[in-house]
């Protein structure tokens, strides 16, 4: 049997939310009760953030996302691996860094979630989905959402 590769440890978390601030949680298949924004590590070192965040959008919400459609947020959140995901990285590894993103949706969008990861999906206003979440730099982030939107808006302004 050959031995599946080590998961790199560095990741994207990607907060779906539509214009109102509702915020798209998904339900972990065998964690039950762990709801979370989209999540996943980079396939390859080289693989550029904004790709990893489009691909991981679409395998687990089956929504089609143009990478420049992605707010990419500079700002990266480090912290320790769980334990009970600690198998899928190399044994020296302990952290993660993960890269957050932020994906504006209209709140009818189609959502399909892929079975063996995500059994259940719900959308919450900002303040309850963070309340939901079990990660702390998930909740944190759907937290910023807010102040985040207000300067994407004030970026995409002609001067």
């Amino acid at each position: 049997m050959q031995h599946k590769p080590y998961k790199i440890p560095e990741s994207v978390l990607v907060v779906i939310h539509t214009a109102a601030l509702d915020v798209l949680l998904i339900e972990r298949t065998p964690n039950p009760g762990f709801w979370q924004s989209v999540t996943g590590s980079k396939d390859t070192v080289d693989e550029p953030l904004t790709l990893t965040a489009a691909r991981e959008v679409m395998e687990e919400t089956g929504i089609v996302v143009a990478q420049n459609h992605l707010h990419d947020w500079q700002l990266s959140n480090v912290y320790d691996i769980y334990p009970v995901w600690q198998h899928r990285y190399a044994p020296d590894v302990t952290r993660n860094t993960e890269h957050v993103f932020s994906l504006q949706v209209a709140r009818d969008i189609p959502v399909t979630l892929a079975p063996r990861e995500h059994r259940d999906y719900v959308w919450l206003p900002y303040r309850e989905a963070a309340d939901k979440c079990f990660s702390p730099s998930n909740a944190e982030a759907i937290l910023q959402l807010p102040q985040r939107i207000a300067m994407f808006t004030m970026e995409s302004r002609p001067h």
